[in-house]
């Protein structure tokens, strides 16, 4: 039969009416969606609280705002306040502190390299920290990061000499056991705490940061050339000729005087582009290009000493760029030495570097590590520092405050880490936080108060450290056991003069 005129067919009008219908289920389970709350408990708040400071890298307060602005969303009936997000990092530092063994991958302590390294902060103190870094990192990755490393144990103290930091790796070993090798710079406070450990009977082998090594070579090779004092004033007048005037995009960068020859590579290589500015010839006066070489007072004069500098740089650059992100092995000291033979065959750099590796080889040998790669740079716990320094202190870089967050920092955030934090207790906390002498707590009670200074020799004298310990392992006894997985695969360890030590010895 043929419908009437205006009306559709019933089997169009159900098509439609279950169209309908199903779009406005579709819309009531969206709806019901947006009720139900995002957080379905307090271990899902405090995981997304570590990852706002720990992965996107905002503050404190800035958490606090972000779960006042979600709070409909998360269902909060408040949002927690910047302290609690201070205590949940806090706690996230005594708990990986304490569960500092479980290495990514690693099944003992012994299977790691440590990296040791002190940095300095508002305060007397210095912050010593060791990082555990698996020695077969290389294996299948590329550079170490933040992500890769994990702290086992941080220190402040006014007082790190060689000796100091020889006594505090010393108590840590005993709880822990004995590294495969420490990673570390050229400073002498640490050379000497390796050199005593050993005297003590605790042999571990050393190995030193390449990026420290190329910045000693090249001191070594330019800090008396004639130019070099020329080609330093130069660029800080040129820095204070060009900075507000129109040629400020062309000022030099910013290079610390403190290691100067860690980035004076920058420095060099800004002068070498900024000369290709002024070709030969003259210029009008008041143009540009006349205000430019009047900005650069006797840079045309250091030509030499730029290209030169250049060149050894470049090639040394090039080798640390691989032996950062493969590791030191057979294969990387090949290409290196390759790349190394534009550097003249008389060069005292070409010579000192290859010889250097050849002597860092001989402990990647030692340890099993010659064809996977030996980690030998200490970036990490550099990047670290930096970091920590910069990331939720604010104005007052307060030394002790600055430990206390260092091993929260290392590592991925799981919620795994947010259920331990949970578990750490106030008085816990208190236990392990709660001798934390704070700048701007002493600032309040000294400053207002006349004649109270001497308060602040009873800080001076308190070294705040975190330690891994457990309460079912003895602090006293030495760990001196061996993963069998990486004796069976690489072997013995042996000490730096080439005596063999026995796997039951290397701790």
């Amino acid at each position: 039969p043929v419908s009437s005129p205006g009306k559709q067919p019933h089997k169009k009008r159900t098509e439609r009416i279950e169209t309908t219908t199903q779009k406005a289920r579709k819309k009531n389970k969206k709806f019901k969606e947006l009720k139900t709350p995002a957080l379905q408990g307090k271990g899902d708040l405090v995981f997304i609280a570590l990852q706002l400071f720990l992965s996107a890298r905002i503050g404190f307060r800035a958490v606090s705002r972000v779960f006042g602005v979600l709070r409909n969303r998360f269902g909060l009936q408040k949002a927690p306040c910047t302290k609690t997000i201070v205590n949940w990092i806090q706690r996230l530092s005594i708990t990986r502190i304490q569960n500092a063994g479980q290495l990514p991958g690693a099944s003992v302590w012994n299977d790691s390299i440590w990296i040791i390294d002190a940095s300095i902060a508002l305060g007397a103190g210095k912050i010593l920290t060791v990082l555990a870094l698996k020695a077969d990192h290389h294996l299948n990755t590329g550079a170490p990061t933040l992500q890769d490393v994990r702290c086992i144990a941080v220190r402040v103290s006014v007082s790190l000499t060689g000796e100091a930091i020889a006594d505090f790796l010393l108590k840590v070993i005993q709880v822990v056991g004995r590294p495969l090798a420490l990673l570390k710079d050229g400073g002498t406070d640490l050379a000497k705490s390796v050199k005593i450990l050993n005297q003590r009977g605790y042999t571990v082998p050393s190995i030193s940061d390449v990026s420290h090594v190329i910045a000693n070579l090249l001191k070594h090779a330019y800090a008396d050339h004639p130019s070099f004092d020329t080609f330093i004033s130069s660029c800080g007048k040129a820095s204070a000729k060009l900075k507000q005037t129109v040629l400020a995009c062309l000022a030099p960068p910013k290079v610390s005087t403190k290691a100067r020859f860690m980035n004076l590579h920058r420095l060099v290589t800004w002068a070498d582009r900024l000369l290709k500015h002024s070709p030969a010839g003259g210029a009008a006066k008041g143009s540009l290009l006349a205000k430019l070489r009047t900005g650069m007072d006797n840079l045309p004069a250091c030509r030499s000493f730029i290209q030169r500098f250049q060149r050894d740089a470049k090639m040394l650059l090039e080798c640390q760029s691989i032996l950062k992100n493969r590791g030191l092995s057979n294969q990387t000291i090949k290409e290196c030495e390759y790349r190394l033979e534009a550097i003249s065959p008389c060069s005292q750099i070409r010579a000192r570097f290859v010889s250097w590796m050849r002597s860092q080889l001989e402990t990647a040998e030692n340890l099993g590590l010659n064809e996977i790669g030996m980690p030998i740079s200490s970036d990490s716990i550099e990047s670290l520092f930096g970091v920590a320094k910069t990331h939720g202190t604010g104005e007052v870089k307060d030394a002790n405050r600055i430990a206390a967050r260092i091993p929260a920092m290392c590592g991925q955030v799981t919620k795994e880490d947010a259920r331990n934090v949970l578990q750490v207790s106030c008085a816990q906390q208190q236990e392990s936080m709660g001798n934390i002498f704070s700048l701007i707590s002493q600032r309040r009670k000294i400053l207002p108060n006349p004649g109270s200074l001497d308060a602040l020799n009873k800080a001076a004298n308190h070294d705040f450290e975190l330690i891994p310990g457990s309460k079912k392992r003895s602090k006293k006894c030495e760990n001196k056991t061996i993963s069998k997985d990486y004796a069976e695969m690489f072997g013995p360890v042996s000490s730096q003069k080439g005596q063999l030590i026995s796997v039951a010895d290397t701790g």
